[in-house]
Formats: structure tokens, C-alpha cells, sequence
């Protein structure tokens, strides 16, 4: 691996990109896309040594010929996805012999798998409690692989009585979106509990960053964030964390999912195994070097967001969890059991027939 002094110029040069992107997004018709792109760049080398890679069997023999040029849709604001950036700066797309161009998303859920399914990109990465449900509908997309755990967090006034899931009864939950993963995560918890998500708490919606406002004004006692909002509102004391997608059995579980189009699957399996080895890889590699993985990150992330706040999130998301084949099956029948314990998903769905078609096992090719 090259040290800082060596790696400072690829950093600028993906700066200049990124202002570059700006520049031709002004210039480009608004569509779907909400869209920031970059093309590949040259990496700096590979000192594999220094971590211990992913190791998904395969004997797969490794992409020859030109670079495989693929599109692949993230939310550059996520600081749980450091690892795709991590994956340009650090080599690992180059080292499976692809030529990867970062997608920021803004669209709906619906609308990204069906941009993966049609081809207009070739995977994406999200979070599981947000895609499943979408999924039923059938989109030509497989899940290979969870990336990490943790990013969903509740808060609550430093000085207030909550301190557990177990307090929310008969409280009001700020959220941000009332069908985004951290109100079906909460839900579920609440539902563990013993409290019904539907009759013994209310919910009110509030634009994102308001969440926290609506908190410190009494309108809600607790409010539903993920990283890195959630993480920067917990750094004044102001408030505390009450809960988390890292808690009891759910700090071995993936909630971010990487999602890649069919087709690819069907007709070019080496090619979506190599685009899955490399995030696996770029994943562990973040888990093993979050001061390496903030710096790839940090011109994505928000304002005012130090290094230092970056990587402590970094180490905060299990990085080093990223499930592929049937651990990968189990944990999506698990969370669709759980959906179905909060009325998102049908009482008589078939869990295991549902988690068997939306995943795929790229590495038996």
C-alpha cells in the first residue's frame, strides 16, 4: 500500500474529477439519475499483505482482456458505503479487471431496481430493510452479498427516561420517511417488545434533517436517524442512543445489500463475481484501515465532518460482515420473518421460497 505521501496525489486527482462531474451534471439534461458520476482511475498498488482479503470460494478463472466497464449505483452521502470509494482509490475494482463508474442515486427504491433490472446500471448497493419489500414485485435483480452491519440509530434527549426500545410505549417517533429501513427496523423492535408498532407509539414524518429539531422542540421524544446525521447529533451530549440495528442478534447481521442485475448474473457470472469480490474485499479492507477508508470518503461526506468523525464511524459499521450464499440466504429470510411480525410483508408469505429467489450465489461459477 503507498503511504500518505504517496497516495495524496490520487486524492486530488478524484477531486478534480469530482469538480469536473459538477460541471458536466449542470450541463446535462435532469433526469432519473440525481447524478454524480466518475469514471475509473488509476489506483495506487495493492499491498495485500497488509489485511486479511475476502476468501468467497471460487476457482473462477479472473477477467482477461480489456477492463469490464459497469455502472454501479450507490448514495454518495451514506458513510456506511465508504468501501466503494475505498474500492477506486485502493485498487480493487482494477485487481478484478474493472472499470467501475460510481452512480449517486436519488431516486426512489422502486426506481433503482428498476434501473439494475433494465440495464441503465448493473448493480446497486442499499439497505435490506428497504429493498425487500420493493422486491416482491419481481425486478430482474439478485442480492449477493451484505456489506456490513450497523448505521440506524434512536435518539432521545440526553436527560429523558428512555433508554431502551422498552421505554417507547406511548411515545411520539420522529422519522424521516414512513417507509424507510430505520421505522421498519424500530417497528420490528417494538414488536419484540411486546409494544405494537401501529396502536402504542405515533409516528410523524419530517424532513430529514428536522428529525432532530422536532426532538429538542418535545414534538417527538425520540427520532430515527442513520449515519452520518445520526452519528453527528450525538456528538454535542445534547442526546443519547437508544437503540440501534447493532443490538442483541442483529450485530451479525447486514443491513446494507448489494443488488446486481440478472442478466449480468446469467450471461456473464464471472464478471458480477469478480464487481462482488471487490466489494468484499474493499469492505474488509475498510474494516481493517478506517483511517485509509475516511480518507477515501471524506469528500462525499457532509459539511463540517472531520476525519476523525469518519473514521469512528467506520469503526462503528461491521465492515468486516458481509455474508455471501447461504449465510446471505438466511439472513434475508430472517428479515423477511421479521416484516412479516410488522404487517409489511403478507402473513402467508413463504419467507424461505421468497429469500431463495431474490439472492444469488455468485461464487458458485
Amino acid at each position: 500500500m503507498s503511504n500518505d505521501g504517496e497516495s495524496r496525489p490520487a486524492r486530488l486527482d478524484r477531486r478534480s474529477l469530482l469538480r469536473g462531474g459538477v460541471a458536466a451534471a449542470l450541463a446535462a439534461p435532469l433526469g432519473v439519475w440525481g447524478a454524480q458520476a466518475f469514471p475509473f482511475r488509476a489506483a495506487s498498488p495493492i499491498d495485500f499483505s497488509e489485511f486479511p482479503i475476502c476468501k468467497a470460494s471460487s476457482d473462477a478463472s479472473a477477467l482477461t482482456g480489456a477492463p469490464r466497464k459497469l455502472k454501479l449505483s450507490w448514495n454518495a452521502g451514506a458513510v456506511c458505503l465508504a468501501p466503494l470509494p475505498v474500492a477506486i482509490d485502493h485498487g480493487f475494482f482494477q485487481k478484478q479487471n474493472l472499470d467501475v463508474e460510481l452512480i449517486n442515486y436519488s431516486g426512489s427504491t422502486d426506481q433503482l431496481l428498476e434501473a439494475i433490472a433494465t440495464g441503465k446500471t448493473d448493480a446497486g448497493l442499499g439497505m435490506a430493510l428497504r429493498w425487500l419489500k420493493p422486491l416482491e414485485q419481481g425486478f430482474d435483480v439478485k442480492i449477493v452479498a451484505g456489506t456490513h452491519g450497523g448505521c440506524l440509530r434512536a435518539l432521545a434527549p440526553a436527560k429523558s427516561d428512555v433508554k431502551s426500545v422498552a421505554d417507547f410505549k406511548g411515545k411520539t417517533i420522529a422519522v424521516g420517511d414512513m417507509a424507510g429501513p430505520d421505522k421498519n427496523f424500530f417497528s420490528i423492535q417494538l414488536a419484540k417488545a411486546g409494544i405494537n408498532p401501529e396502536k402504542d407509539v405515533e409516528w410523524r414524518q419530517y424532513p430529514g434533517n428536522l428529525v432532530r429539531l422536532a426532538v429538542e422542540k418535545g414534538e417527538a421524544q425520540i427520532g430515527l436517524a442513520s449515519d452520518p446525521l445520526a452519528y453527528l447529533w450525538l456528538k454535542d451530549g445534547e442526546l443519547k442512543e437508544v437503540g440501534s440495528n447493532l443490538d442483541g442478534p442483529y450485530k451479525d447481521i447486514s443491513c446494507c445489500i448489494v443488488g446486481v442485475r440478472g442478466s449480468l448474473i446469467r450471461d456473464e457470472p464471472l464478471v458480477a463475481r469478480a464487481l462482488t469480490q471487490a466489494l468484499l474485499d474493499a469492505a474488509m479492507f475498510a474494516s481493517q484501515n478506517p483511517d485509509k477508508a475516511a480518507k477515501s470518503f471524506q469528500p462525499y461526506a457532509p459539511k463540517g465532518t472531520s476525519e476523525e468523525d469518519l473514521q469512528a464511524m467506520v469503526r462503528y459499521h461491521t465492515h468486516h460482515h458481509h455474508p455471501v450464499g447461504d449465510a446471505l440466504k438466511k439472513e434475508l429470510k430472517a428479515y423477511a420473518d421479521d416484516l412479516k411480525q410488522v404487517s409489511v410483508f403478507k402473513p402467508g408469505t413463504d419467507t424461505s421460497k421468497f429469500a431463495e429467489k431474490i439472492y444469488a450465489d455468485v461464487f458458485r461459477v
